[in-house]
């Protein structure tokens, strides 16, 4: 996966034998053989051409990486306790880029008058009206 990932387009198994066979002696038949499975198993999605075909990637690799982490989450017996956990073992940047991803998924927060108190009756408009 991380090959046709990599690539980001449709991918044929020459492609992607003739990228990995910069790092190491691979067979045609074995990347063949992979890339049969992960459409078998639903990963990638394959379209003729000719007499090979191309393999494009199901899902991007950051919604692979957390159907992942949300599967290990949803299977803990404690799900605060393995968030905690899992928090822990974040580098700084990690958790800024939580942080961040957080206040996305949030949305903007609405800020309160500096008093606290909102006039009965003027709800903010959103327009800056």
């Amino acid at each position: 996966m991380t090959r046709v990932w990599k690539w980001n387009r449709p991918v044929t198994v020459r492609e992607v034998l003739e990228d990995l066979q910069q790092e190491r002696s691979i067979a045609y038949t074995t990347v063949m053989t992979v890339l049969d499975n992960l459409h078998q198993k639903g990963w990638v999605r394959r379209e003729a051409e000719g007499r090979a075909y191309r393999y494009e990637a199901v899902s991007t690799r950051a919604a692979y990486s957390a159907a992942l982490m949300n599967d290990a989450w949803s299977q803990s017996d404690n799900p605060a306790a393995a968030l905690v956990a899992f928090f822990g073992m974040m580098s700084d940047e990690q958790r800024e880029a939580l942080r961040s991803a957080v206040r996305i998924v949030q949305g903007p927060e609405t800020p309160e008058p500096a008093d606290g108190v909102q006039n009965p009756g003027s709800a903010p408009s959103g327009d800056g009206r």
